[in-house]
């Protein structure tokens, strides 16, 4: 009978440690069955980060964007900075343009010449009415 305990009581032991068994062989066998749906899972995940990420496709293709904008500015400014070099070296060495600048914006004239002004339209000025008192300084 003691026989029968111990051997009883060894089985316990036995049957406990292939319960656990038996579980991780489950576990195991769940994860390897299931192994192809959880690679095309994490798969799937990395293709989407990359895609739609930070540094994806999608923000690669912004920013390609946004540096020919950049560029087609930067080329703008280049050819509009050429230009104004261009009228500066005009400004220093020829006399004839630094003589316009001073008739047409600064109103000089040469020595005994007059310089009539006429208006660019007769609209542009206020209409005189004929009731308008006359000038006391005349």
């Amino acid at each position: 009978m003691d026989h029968d305990l111990k051997m009883g009581h060894g089985l316990n032991k036995n049957s406990g440690a292939d319960n656990g068994e038996q579980i991780d062989d489950e576990s195991q066998s769940f994860f390897r069955r299931n192994a192809r749906y959880f690679f095309a899972l994490a798969f799937f995940l990395l293709l989407l980060q990359d895609v739609f990420g930070t540094h994806g496709l999608v923000a690669m293709h912004r920013s390609k964007i946004q540096i020919q904008a950049v560029q087609a500015q930067i080329q703008q400014l280049d050819q509009e900075n050429q230009e104004l070099q261009q009228r500066i070296h005009g400004l220093k060495t020829d006399p004839a343009a630094i003589e316009k600048i001073a008739r047409d914006r600064m109103g000089l004239a040469r020595p005994g010449e007059m310089i009539f002004q006429i208006p660019d339209s007769p609209n542009s000025h206020a209409p005189q009415s004929s009731s308008a008192t006359p000038n006391p300084k005349r």
